[in-house]
């Protein structure tokens, strides 16, 4: 019996010492769930649940082979020229130097209709002034 307890024992410590090098040697962005410092409580403070813990729920996913050959690494994200197209998520219209190039020219656009709406709203209030003089001139 003291052989199975000290075999748990031996077995906690490594469980222990791993999780904890782990967790200490891991990049501070990477870790998930928790801060750093609340794992390592964590993990000294409830052997060896704490360290079990750390291992499903803290620790730094895996890189995943993608189909195309590349690595990704989860929470690294992708730079935007690196971005796949299919994934790219749009952007937001003022962030877009497309579509704000495009309301600089339709401006221009809708000023140059507006110039002749105008042009033939007084050519036609012209024509009116006019038939209302003539149809005066003639009823005198």
């Amino acid at each position: 019996m003291f052989r199975l307890y000290s075999l748990f024992a031996l077995v906690d410590l490594a469980l222990l010492v791993i999780a904890l090098i782990d967790c200490l040697s891991a990049e501070e962005y990477a870790i998930r769930a928790l801060p750093r410092g609340l794992w390592v409580f964590i993990i000294l403070l409830f052997s060896p649940i704490g360290a079990i813990a750390w291992f499903v729920a803290g620790r730094p996913a895996r890189p995943v082979q993608l189909s195309n050959g590349t690595v990704w690494r989860p929470g690294s994200g992708f730079p935007e020229h690196d971005r796949p197209a299919a994934r790219r998520a749009p952007l937001a219209p003022d962030d877009d130097p497309e579509f704000l190039r495009g309301l600089a020219t339709s401006r221009k656009e809708d000023e140059n209709i507006m110039k002749s709406w105008e042009a033939d709203l007084r050519r036609r209030e012209e024509e009116l002034r006019r038939r209302e003089k003539n149809l005066d001139s003639e009823t005198d």
